[in-house]
């Protein structure tokens, strides 16, 4: 039997409409388990857990949920717990962006992106902590960034939101290291999805000078990764699934870089 077997498991995959989200849910649900996928737009969620349902042949159900809402996070995940008869693994994907200087930076931006970023991460955890425990066996994967280990210009909120996603997985690994749940967090570089290519326009304005949007994202970016590439989702997702497996049980508290070298210099 290969070790990337979850056959019988529960997922719960935070952001999982498109990108980085959809394909993590894609992996799980390849690797045999069930995913319920969790998104502020439902219509987009329920799209993919259907395809996925589809590909995979296994329970998908999709939950509209608002991250920043604590309330609502904890009703979604409790009815994921009723609907599918508990929770084993949690990947907290769901986040924002929002481009510009400190002087610049707009207060409803700022709180947006760590509404979303880092409060959102602790709603879920918090909601999900007592089934991981009940299964007596729990996986936590927190989708930060390479930008939770170094930083970057014109992303005040989204540096410091990540930054503190990898503290909270660190505290995260220690509380849940007696009740046999790992916590680790996977710190993409650029990944190309809507998140990066939407952040082109408002690249190019802060650095002036007239550059393109196609030059704004290598300057913001590919300059900063040797290997000169965009990541593909299906990197962090195949990442991801290990992480959930019994063969990454004594991997935990880590902080791992899927970045291309990005934060090697």
């Amino acid at each position: 039997m290969s070790f990337i077997d979850l056959r019988g498991r529960v997922s719960v995959v935070t952001g999982a409409s498109r990108g980085i989200g959809a394909a993590i849910a894609a992996e799980l649900a390849a690797a045999g388990s069930a995913v319920a996928l969790l998104d502020v737009d439902l219509p987009a969620a329920e799209k993919t857990a259907a395809k996925i349902a589809n590909d995979a042949g296994l329970p998908m159900r999709a939950y509209g949920v608002d991250m920043r809402d604590a309330a609502a996070v904890d009703v979604a995940i409790k009815a994921v717990a009723a609907d599918f008869g508990g929770i084993d693994h949690l990947v907290n994907n769901a986040g924002v962006q929002h481009i510009s200087s400190i002087a610049e930076f707009p207060i409803e931006a700022w709180q947006r992106v760590m509404q979303i970023d880092l409060d959102g991460v602790f709603f879920a955890t918090k909601a999900a902590w007592p089934f991981l425990v009940a299964r007596k066996r729990g996986r936590i994967v927190n989708v930060a960034s390479v930008q939770g280990i170094i930083a970057s210009e014109f992303k005040p909120a989204y540096v410091a939101a990540k930054h503190g996603v990898v503290g909270l997985t660190r505290a995260s690994a220690l509380e849940g290291a007696s009740a046999n749940i790992t916590a680790n967090a996977i710190c993409p570089g650029a990944v190309m999805t809507d998140l990066v290519r939407n952040q082109a326009a408002d690249l190019a304005r802060s650095y002036g000078g007239g550059i393109s949007e196609e030059e704004a994202l290598a300057r913001a970016f590919l300059a900063a990764m040797p290997t000169q590439r965009f990541i593909e989702p299906i990197e962090v997702a195949q990442l991801s699934v290990f992480l959930c497996t019994d063969a990454a049980r004594s991997i935990t508290g880590a902080a791992i870089s899927i970045d291309g070298g990005w934060s090697a210099h």
